[in-house]
């Protein structure tokens, strides 16, 4: 069974998506038409933008949304998945991939998620930070002891999770990380801290934005970060959504379930390689690839 994933914030990269805009007609209207959606030269600054115009939160999350989606419109036909996944911001991705939501309104989300998540990280300095080598339960007791804000944000690997919280309670948790034997406890350039409880105003304003968007149901089973089960009630799904942004991504767990329900393979569609070395990590002998549009 194929099992098509979509990456998330990171995975973006100086130049991304010319390739398609200059091979693809499709493609090009796509691009284009998300310039007149946005309200800005958005293929500007993917085609032409330095990596720091493309880290600024706005621009990275629509940038890696439309990189992906066109991608998997490009594709056409050979384009069957039997189920998908999306890292975080990927979620939106394979929602659109899978038939439910429109090209149109997985932007706009996008779009109103990137301006949200900004507002948030603005109000209240605060960061993420990856932890290499202790177990998750360790990961987890380490911040239910701080009085500062942190949580488990992303479960990313077997011995790979992210933090996040603020900036005190990052500190506190790296040091605390440390004497416990981590191999290595890295802060992350990430505008602030997602998928924590720190983003509930961005949850709050894109909670509105979701629920007056229309869902259909998808060609496949969705495999959502909040629950890594796998979903196709478009209220169930636009619930999960909106939870999303203050709870953890559990990737781990995602790939494990897709394993289990018979995921033979997985083709990474978008910017980068980073969720099949994700998943190798999860299961070493799984085939993975990039999806192609040639």
């Amino acid at each position: 069974m194929k099992a098509y994933v979509f990456p998330g914030q990171g995975a973006q990269f100086p130049g991304m998506g010319k390739e398609l805009y200059e091979n693809f007609s499709l493609a090009k209207e796509m691009f284009n038409l998300a310039d007149e959606i946005l309200g800005f030269r958005i293929t500007q600054l993917m085609f032409n933008g330095s990596e720091e115009d493309l880290r600024q939160t706005g621009v990275t999350q629509p940038s890696i949304f439309l990189h992906s989606v066109i991608l998997s419109k490009v594709i056409g036909d050979k384009f069957n998945p039997q189920m998908v996944a999306g890292h975080s911001l990927g979620e939106f991705s394979s929602l659109v991939a899978s038939g439910a939501l429109s090209f149109e309104d997985g932007l706009r989300l996008v779009h109103a998620r990137a301006q949200a998540m900004q507002k948030a990280c603005e109000a209240q300095p605060s960061t993420m930070a990856a932890v290499i080598g202790l177990e998750d339960h360790i990961v987890e007791n380490v911040c239910t002891q701080l009085e500062e804000v942190v949580v488990p944000a992303n479960y990313n690997a077997p011995g790979q999770i992210v933090i996040s919280g603020s900036m005190e309670g990052i500190e506190a948790a790296t040091e605390k990380f440390r004497e416990l034997g981590a191999k290595k406890v890295m802060k992350l350039r990430v505008g602030g801290a997602f998928h924590s409880p720190l983003m509930e105003p961005a949850k709050i304003e894109l909670g509105k934005a979701i629920k007056n968007t229309t869902f259909s149901s998808p060609v496949c089973p969705v495999y959502q970060n909040v629950s890594a089960k796998p979903v196709t009630d478009p209220e169930k799904i636009k619930e999960n959504l909106v939870a999303q942004l203050t709870s953890p991504v559990k990737w781990t767990q995602t790939v494990e379930n897709m394993l289990h329900h018979g995921a033979s393979s997985f083709i990474e569609v978008g910017p980068g390689n980073v969720l099949q070395g994700l998943i190798k990590k999860v299961d070493r002998k799984v085939p993975t690839e990039s999806a192609s549009a040639g």
